[in-house]
């Protein structure tokens, strides 16, 4: 990746340090910035630390919280068999962050537990500056259960993930006042892990003297909130017995006042919902899609976006130098990317590809074929995703490779621990990468992180992307390889859905107006669209398929950027003139 954030911590801080005065709060469980600060799971941690990169960049006055994972999420390892084994990761947050001399408490299981920070200041491409705040309880003031809490990513059971949840939204309140952020008029909660948060605003606006009603106004006055995903697993909820355990009876008392326990759990988009005055969805389509999903409810949508020169491959990065002079600063003027010979276009690309595939021999000791249609499938490894589906058919599949030239497949993906669904996949990919040998040499990647990622977003030929509709939020895979020149072959789902130009900038499986239903149908589309229309132009017409490689900078890498995507915010949410 071309640009890289420095982690370095500062100079130590002190008591008399100069407060920066951000009016925005930025909260979200899980941020990603580079692979040594282990503190994501994946696409929604990967955008958080994107948009979070643009602020920087665009000077917008905004500070991040989120939790400090000592074990961080995971590190997959995959047996042979593609079995997969979750191995902690470790690491130092001393050595990456600043420790910060601010200790408060949260009352959590009924009783107050100690909670630390560390930071980090992100500054961006002007030079100004981002903090994101890192919240920490594992401190020996702490009962050895409660400094677990910040230990691990989405581990534990449900009465653990509340925990969490509440340190990040009671705990991430508390940590601001502490450092002096009094000028906070927005809370941003992105996703609903932090929707904790507005009882601790109620508590402040009831204490400065506001009735009910009027402490319920302002906090709403003051929130708002993005829903990453139209599945109703990814919905956090939690039975009023966990509630009142960990909450305890003064918190469970306030929930009910607001309604959010009558039906015998809470639902924590359903409390970020109620209590913030704009919510958004993260493409058109799941703003749709959501505004079903919470009937009555104003959503309206703010399609997703990648930050531009962190996922620009060196290759690239030198390619926009020499053409695209300042596109580091404004990313629009990817659009001129059209003027681009093709030439300089496909050179980048092969060298971007020569390093991905040296990089899988490194990894598994497999040399495959540079000149071969390699297709990059990398997805978390979950049902809808659909992740099987080019492998639904393997004889036709082979045969298409024989027919018409060699295809090979390189995938990644981990499978939430508890996602045995999820892991099973992962062992059929290495099966079918068995039954289909050198026909169509498979190979399944371990691992997939940051830079991972952005080896596979660049040097693969086609993006493909499967999803089961309508349950693909937005999607960032496919626009981080937009900006590579690695169109998207995809299901019309989430941003593909904005994206799409047929044969322009990629292409689609299935009909618009009749897409596929179940495995079969798309594995059939699938099948077609190939036969008929990629790889005949990949093989016959090199110079067709380049342009369509350049067509995907520059109408899709242009607009589908976390610049576009945080000036949306900026106007439209957060109200910034």
């Amino acid at each position: 990746m071309a640009q890289d954030f420095s982690l370095v911590p500062g100079r130590p801080a002190t008591v008399a340090e100069p407060v920066p005065r951000p009016v925005i709060a930025y909260f979200s469980m899980e941020i990603a910035l580079k692979d040594e600060l282990p503190t994501y799971s994946g696409g929604l941690g990967v955008l958080a630390g994107d948009f979070l990169k643009s602020a920087a960049d665009l000077g917008v006055p905004l500070v991040a919280v989120t939790l400090c994972y000592r074990r961080g999420y995971f590190r997959q390892v995959l047996a042979d068999d593609g079995a997969q084994a979750e191995v902690p990761i470790d690491w130092s947050p001393g050595d990456l962050l600043e420790r910060l001399p601010v200790r408060f408490r949260v009352d959590v299981g009924g009783h107050d537990i100690e909670v630390g920070a560390w930071r980090l200041l992100l500054r961006g491409a002007t030079g100004a500056s981002v903090p994101i705040y890192f919240l920490d309880t594992d401190l020996p003031e702490n009962a050895p259960e409660d400094r677990t809490i910040t230990d691990q990513l989405y581990g534990g059971d449900d009465e653990h993930r509340l925990r969490q949840e509440a340190v990040l939204g009671l705990g991430g309140v508390a940590l601001l006042r502490a450092r002096g952020h009094d000028e906070l008029g927005t809370f941003h909660m992105n996703e609903g892990h932090a929707a904790l948060l507005a009882l601790a605003l109620l508590d402040e606006a009831e204490a400065g003297g506001a009735d009910a009603a009027g402490a319920r106004a302002a906090v709403r006055r003051h929130c708002r909130f993005t829903t990453h995903t139209p599945v109703p697993a990814g919905h956090d909820r939690f039975g009023r017995p966990v509630v009142e355990r960990v909450l305890g009876p003064e918190r469970t008392a306030q929930l009910d006042a607001l309604g959010q326990l009558a039906s015998g759990e809470l639902n924590m988009s359903e409390l970020a919902i109620s209590c913030s005055r704009f919510v958004n969805g993260v493409s058109r389509r799941h703003g749709e899609v959501s505004r079903r999903m919470f009937p009555g409810v104003e959503v309206t949508s703010i399609t997703n976006g990648v930050h531009v020169a962190t996922w620009a491959a060196p290759t690239t990065a030198q390619l926009f130098d020499r053409h695209l002079p300042g596109w580091r600063l404004d990313s629009e003027l990817l659009r001129n990317a059209s003027g681009i010979p093709l030439t300089a276009v496909a050179e980048a690309h092969d060298e971007a590809k020569r390093r991905l595939l040296a990089e899988v021999a490194r990894r598994r000791g497999v040399r495959l074929d540079p000149k071969a249609f390699t297709i990059g499938l990398a997805r978390r490894a979950t049902r809808y995703k659909q992740i099987g589906l080019l492998f639904d058919d393997l004889e036709r599949l082979a045969s298409l490779a024989s027919a018409i030239g060699p295809i090979q497949v390189l995938c990644a993906g981990k499978a939430h621990p508890r996602d045995e669904d999820g892991k099973a996949l992962l062992r059929n990919l290495v099966a079918a990468s068995r039954s289909l040998g050198d026909d169509v040499p498979v190979v399944l990647l371990e691992n997939y992180d940051l830079g991972l990622a952005g080896l596979l977003c660049a040097g693969t030929d086609v993006w493909l992307n499967t999803p089961e509709p309508p349950n693909e939020a937005s999607g960032t895979s496919g626009m981080k390889a937009a900006v590579n020149g690695v169109p998207s072959l995809s299901i019309l789902d989430g941003w593909w859905i904005e994206g799409w130009l047929e044969g322009v900038t990629g292409w689609s499986i299935g009909d618009p107006d009749d897409p596929p239903a179940g495995l079969s149908q798309g594995a059939a589309a699938l099948y077609d669209k190939l036969e008929r229309q990629v790889l005949p132009q990949y093989y016959s017409d090199p110079d067709g398929y380049r342009a369509v490689m350049r067509n995907a900078i520059a109408l899709n890498a242009s607009f589908f950027s976390t610049d576009r995507m945080v000036r949306e915010y900026a106007l439209n949410a957060y109200g910034l003139r």
